[in-house]
């Protein structure tokens, strides 16, 4: 609304710039017709002709009558086309300012100048589109370089992470052909850290490649409705191997036979990335929860684990893509996990969000029934 006003004012101002112009022509000829055919011209060019030709007042006066008077018609076409062609010229130039105006502050914009796009006061509303656009360009050029810094730092951290266990891996592997008197016990266990090795490098390459493919315009949903408890119960009863090496327990408190319409297989994903979360970042011999409850036309779940409290400035960037709580740990994911479970939310039109404080961390999704 308030650029169609600026617009009505701008159109407004050339109104008057125009009709300004027009009533100073119409002045101007009518000016220089009065002049012309009446007053002290006349006098003027009867004495500029006896002076300057020698003749009498009655042939100067003739020679006017002939030269002026019977021509006047002529005359004042000639002036009024003289007069309308330099103020046409004039009204042209001024016009055109506008558009040289507009074309520099293109140029700029093209260029990214610095500072802001500065135009007459009568192009505002067009001088306030060009530094939108502008700072909207400068935006996107500073997302577009940090997304590629991230994947520089992604690359860099993928690079790290999959030559640490390849290595371990070709290192026993190595031991296990060249060392032939090598106890039972011993090729047992070097066969143990070799595989459990190469499952760690297998779960990295399949981390890339899901980085690779999984965006939030590629996902399409398949809706159906599910058991939601029967989901919850299954997830956790296979997560038990992973909870007994930690010594961990999880306890689930849902109510039975909960219906919810979803995409059965990236909600076993979002919550099973949460889970996998949760026993990534809990101290060892505590109890992670699993809470669901259906009201007022949607589903809550909260999901908690004890262990380090997150800092503010670390919860407030936990959903970003290839953001890692603590870069130090090997065991860590690439950061993609807490992503992607926003995602899958964020399609099922839902909410997550996190919280914590004093050793406990709970993820909270909402999502409509």
């Amino acid at each position: 609304m308030k650029s169609n006003r600026d617009f009505r004012q701008l159109r407004i101002k050339i109104f008057i710039r125009t009709v300004a112009v027009l009533t100073v022509a119409v002045a101007v000829i009518y000016i220089a017709y009065s002049v012309l055919l009446r007053g002290n011209f006349a006098n003027w060019m009867v004495a500029l002709f006896q002076n300057a030709l020698g003749m009498d007042y009655e042939g100067a006066l003739g020679l006017y009558e002939r030269t002026f008077r019977r021509h006047a018609d002529a005359m004042i076409m000639l002036s009024i086309l003289l007069v309308s062609a330099g103020l046409f010229y004039f009204y042209l130039h001024w016009l055109c300012g506008y558009f040289q105006a507009v074309s520099a502050g293109m140029d700029a914009l093209l260029r990214d100048a610095p500072g802001e796009i500065s135009l007459p006061p009568e192009l505002l509303p067009i001088e306030r589109k060009m530094n939108l656009a502008k700072r909207a360009m400068e935006q996107q050029k500073s997302d577009i370089l940090l997304a590629e810094q991230k994947k520089k730092d992604l690359v860099m951290y993928l690079a790290h992470d999959l030559k640490t266990p390849l290595a371990s891996a070709v290192s026993y592997l190595n031991l296990l052909r060249d060392e032939k008197q090598l106890s039972e016990e011993l090729r047992e266990r070097y066969l143990a850290v070799s595989l459990a090795k190469a499952e760690r490098l297998e779960d990295l390459i399949n981390e890339f490649l899901e980085i690779a493919r999984y965006s939030l315009s590629g996902i399409t949903l398949q809706s159906c409705e599910i058991n939601l408890t029967r989901l919850l119960e299954q997830l956790v009863y296979e997560l038990q191997p992973i909870l007994e090496e930690k010594g961990l327990t999880c306890r689930l408190a849902a109510p039975e036979d909960m219906l919810l319409k979803c995409d059965a297989d990236k909600m076993q994903r979002l919550f099973d990335n949460l889970l996998r979360n949760a026993v990534l970042y809990s101290y060892n011999g505590t109890e992670i929860t699993v809470e669901a409850e259906c009201g007022g036309g949607e589903v809550t779940l909260k999901f908690s684990n004890h262990g380090m409290t997150i800092p503010a400035e670390k919860l407030e960037r936990i959903f970003e893509q290839f953001y890692r709580l603590d870069t130090g740990r090997s065991s860590g994911g690439a950061g993609l996990g807490l992503a992607i479970a926003k995602q899958i939310v964020t399609l099922h039109g839902g909410t997550i969000t996190a919280e914590s404080a004093e050793g406990l961390t709970v993820f909270t999704v909402r999502l409509p029934v």
